[in-house]
């Protein structure tokens, strides 16, 4: 057992100077996944700042119909919030397809943008894991590979993110707002997770004792037509092979533009700009999604254990892109 200090914080700005005040901090959320880490010994914080109880848990319509998401808001009360249902519904489906519901009920919004990844090598201290221990290498490099990155990976870590959620935040564009040291700032979900490079233990562009204090999904009208699609080993309580959300706008028989993201495939929501570009104006039909899928996925360096992905992933993004423009709910 590690001893470590813990305190409950009664504000934004006193949960911001603890952390700040001592390197050994961190923020203490719903604990779904942290308290996992403080079990098998991979994480070893010197105190514990509970923030689970500051007043965060809103969800507040902004005057241009985006959303402002408390952090502290349980991931079941944002699925089924009306205004989350009904304009981003992406958003929804993402949310009930991850964890089980009673994780559902812990888990926070903020928690779930920076759960750490489930690689095998990461969750087991006895294997090196650049991740957990900076230079010792990558255990899945020469190892169990299923369920690792074909997408922006490095050979320092091959890891995925696994956040449901987060491929739906990096596809509405949602903005994350947090109280750090140096004030507010906002950042795209987009650029608050990143890839390995050769810093995998970094898995956010956080600083420290910087807090998550809401999640910003911007108006867009025509995600009322969006979707989530998840492919997994089994119906429920598994982490995504491949995921795909996306937002489409059509006019007519063509795509206006699209907004894509993909999950299970890289170190965080990989954003499917290649695939968006090669679809604004194009024919809205199943050979266009595909050439569209296969642009992105050209890019793809998969490992003998997962090279399935990318045609898996090839296809889910045609089938979502076929559903959403033929009017089929995802």
């Amino acid at each position: 057992m590690k001893p470590f200090a813990y305190e409950r914080a009664g504000s934004v700005r006193a949960a911001v100077t603890a952390a700040v005040d001592d390197p050994g901090a961190v923020f203490l959320g719903g604990g779904t996944n942290l308290v996992d880490h403080l079990r098998l010994g991979i994480t070893h914080p010197g105190r514990l700042i509970d923030v689970s109880r500051l007043p965060l848990e809103d969800v507040e319509e902004l005057p241009d119909g985006g959303l402002r998401i408390g952090a502290t808001l349980r991931n079941s009360d944002l699925a089924a919030h009306p205004l989350v249902r009904t304009r981003f519904p992406v958003l929804s489906r993402a949310l009930l397809a991850g964890a089980s519901g009673q994780l559902r009920n812990a888990a926070t919004t903020a928690g779930n943008l920076l759960q750490r990844t489930r690689c095998r090598y990461f969750q087991d201290p006895t294997t090196p894991c650049n991740k957990r221990d900076p230079g010792s290498g990558c255990s899945a490099l020469t190892g169990y590979t299923r369920q690792h990155a074909v997408l922006g990976a490095s050979e320092e870590c091959i890891a995925v993110h696994p956040s449901d959620m987060a491929v739906a935040a990096a596809a509405l564009d949602a903005v994350v707002v947090t109280t750090g040291p140096e004030g507010e700032r906002r950042l795209p979900v987009t650029e608050l997770l990143r890839l390995p490079g050769d810093e995998p233990q970094r898995d956010n562009t956080l600083l420290h004792g910087e807090l998550i204090t809401a999640l910003e999904v911007p108006p867009l009208p025509a995600a009322a037509r969006s979707g989530y699609r998840k492919v997994r080993d089994r119906a429920s309580f598994a982490f995504a092979l491949v995921s795909v959300a996306a937002v489409v706008e059509t006019e007519g028989s063509t795509v206006r533009w699209a907004r894509i993201a993909l999950g299970g495939v890289a170190h965080k929501p990989w954003r499917a700009t290649r695939a968006e570009d090669a679809l604004a104006g194009a024919p809205a039909t199943e050979d266009s999604f595909r050439r569209a899928a296969e642009a992105e996925l050209a890019a793809a360096e998969p490992l003998p254990g997962n090279a399935f992905k990318v045609p898996m992933a090839r296809r889910t993004l045609t089938a979502v892109l076929s559903d959403l423009t033929a009017g089929e709910p995802q």
